[in-house]
């Protein structure tokens, strides 16, 4: 299978990187490795930095996957069909397709936020770690937003006096990425996603960012709708696909 013609603007690839990093990469041949350390697919998955892979090179990679103690994991890009393919023959299934959300900054600018709903936050607070914990997102992934070493901040949403909802942002290349936004459940569908959404617009256009995106799993109709309703644009994905074997 030959590739198709990609449509994902390379920077939001870059940008993802550098927002939510891996702790370590390995150059093998021509694929990178990721030391994930537990931080999720996003920062423990191979990449292939060229069209194909020879039947070797993958093999390599997947030795030194399972030597870092990790399942055999890669991130397919838009436009990888190629290597796609490869996997698929060796037993490889997808696993969670991403869509790439995007929008001018200006965007989300245009409202004023009510009184006490939504703060930008340096360092999360002890509520902060606690939603996300909720949502599965645990120490592991906060070494992630620890890791980051551009511009930062948290956020922190509130309604109705109580705590409702956390995210946290960086910024790499004039482009804001939003992670880990996490509403607790009894606070859904009051717009706190909308309106934490706004904050990191806010904070980003502080910091001089021109665009704002978002990574969602396809699987996910909520968030999409949340990013679609706000007039984000699809900009792009990737999914993943690993072994089923295991490690």
């Amino acid at each position: 299978m030959s590739d198709t013609a990609a449509s994902t603007d390379p920077i939001f690839y870059a940008v993802t990187e550098a927002t939510w990093p891996a702790h370590r990469q390995l150059t093998c041949g021509p694929i990178t490795l990721r030391e994930g350390r537990g931080g999720g697919s996003r920062v423990s998955a191979a990449t292939l930095d060229q069209p194909t892979a020879t039947a070797t090179e993958l093999a390599t990679a997947e030795a030194a996957m399972v030597q870092m103690g990790q399942d055999r994991l890669f991130m397919i890009r838009d436009g990888q069909d190629a290597l796609d393919a490869q996997l698929a023959e060796r037993g490889y299934v997808v696993k969670d397709p991403v869509q790439i959300w995007d929008c001018p900054v200006a965007l989300l600018c245009d409202l004023d936020i009510p009184p006490v709903t939504a703060f930008a936050i340096e360092e999360p607070l002890a509520i902060q770690r606690e939603i996300w914990a909720q949502g599965g997102i645990g120490p592991e992934r906060l070494a992630v937003m620890e890791r980051v070493t551009g511009p930062k901040i948290t956020l922190l949403g509130r309604w109705d006096d109580s705590p409702a909802g956390t995210g946290f942002v960086a910024i790499h290349a004039g482009v804001a990425m939003v992670h880990a936004l996490e509403i607790l459940p009894h606070q859904r569908r009051r717009g706190m996603g909308a309106w934490l959404m706004r904050r990191a617009a806010l904070w980003a256009q502080e910091q001089g960012a021109d665009r704002l995106a978002v990574l969602c799993t396809k699987a996910n109709p909520g968030a999409n709708g949340l990013y679609a309703s706000l007039g984000m644009t699809p900009a792009g994905g990737y999914h993943y696909r690993y072994n089923p074997d295991g490690v």
